[in-house]
């Protein structure tokens, strides 16, 4: 990934920031150039709940290439408080430990590394609850 569209990319990445469409106010992420449900192109910004539920999830232990490095790791869809249906990594628990209707909370981690001298990316992925 380029400097320049990691830097654009931040506010989604980083602070569950997205749109929502100002005629019909739905939630769009990642972020959309036109609503999907009435075609519009206002949007307002949005800031995501960072709390949620895992609905379903799956174990990658093959992974694609960029990747290697993490197997096994746990690839899940995220209700968040808001209704908003989010793909994410399900981070700080065992494979075995994950199910769902568990209890979810978005947490700053590490993605990846674009080779030995690249940009180390960072985005939001999500943990158990901590109570």
């Amino acid at each position: 990934m380029s400097v320049p569209r990691y830097w654009r990319e931040i506010p989604r990445r980083s602070r569950l920031e997205t749109v929502k469409c100002s005629e019909c106010g739905t939630i769009s992420y990642p972020p959309r150039a036109r609503c999907g449900k009435c075609g519009s192109s206002k949007f307002e910004n949005y800031k995501l709940p960072e709390k949620g539920e895992l609905m379903t999830f799956t174990v990658v232990r093959t992974p694609p290439k960029g990747f290697e490095k993490m197997p096994p790791y746990i690839i899940g869809v995220v209700k968040l408080e808001d209704g908003t249906l989010i793909t994410s990594q399900i981070t700080d628990v065992a494979p075995e430990e994950v199910n769902v209707n568990m209890k979810v909370e978005a947490v700053f981690r590490k993605v990846v590394e674009d080779g030995d001298s690249g940009i180390i990316q960072y985005a939001i992925k999500f943990r158990p609850v901590i109570k």
